[in-house]
């Protein structure tokens, strides 16, 4: 049973993406564009639950399957699509997860929610606050139960989307022209 944990912000997070993303990097090779660090602990002050999520951005999705032994190799476990049509998903440590890693193809409308969803924390450190009171909230209130805790996040969640798309389709930040 997966524990709900929510801990501070911790300065190795980068680098742990950093390590990892140099692995995939090498597994994935020329099929990978970008490797993107994202989710919560890509924000620095923001709380997270200890999992470093990582997102390669590749040319072609349908190659992906082809890498699953050599994600293997790693420690990951291939969970496909995973709900989420044109994504390869991967896990890596069980039910004491320590990275996730998404891959979408380039083009993907989720690339772009994901960008403006950690960006627009990066950038608006009081949303990153409120944000962190309520999964400190919802992992107090619900420890055993990943479940109730990411329902409990789901609606805030899809209005800090909104509102963090709208942000970079204004132009908010130059790099959110390539997010799109």
């Amino acid at each position: 049973m997966r524990k709900v944990e929510v801990v501070p912000y911790d300065t190795l997070w980068p680098f742990q993406f950093d390590i990892e993303a140099q692995k995939l990097q090498r597994i994935l090779g020329g099929e990978t564009l970008d490797i993107y660090h994202i989710g919560s602990t890509s924000v620095k002050g923001l709380y997270a639950k200890p999992v470093i999520d990582i997102m390669p951005v590749v040319r072609d999705i349908n190659r992906i399957d082809q890498f699953n032994r050599d994600m293997e190799t790693l420690g990951y476990e291939a969970k496909g699509e995973n709900d989420m049509a044109g994504r390869r998903f991967f896990r890596k440590g069980g039910d004491h997860r320590t990275h996730h890693v998404h891959i979408f193809e380039k083009g993907n409308t989720h690339i772009g929610r994901h960008l403006a969803f950690r960006d627009f924390f990066r950038h608006h450190s009081y949303e990153a606050d409120n944000y962190s009171r309520l999964k400190l909230d919802l992992a107090a209130r619900f420890p055993d139960d990943m479940d109730a805790y990411i329902k409990g996040k789901d609606r805030v969640v899809k209005e800090i989307e909104r509102n963090a798309l709208v942000w970079c389709q204004k132009g908010a930040l130059p790099e959110s022209e390539g997010y799109f």
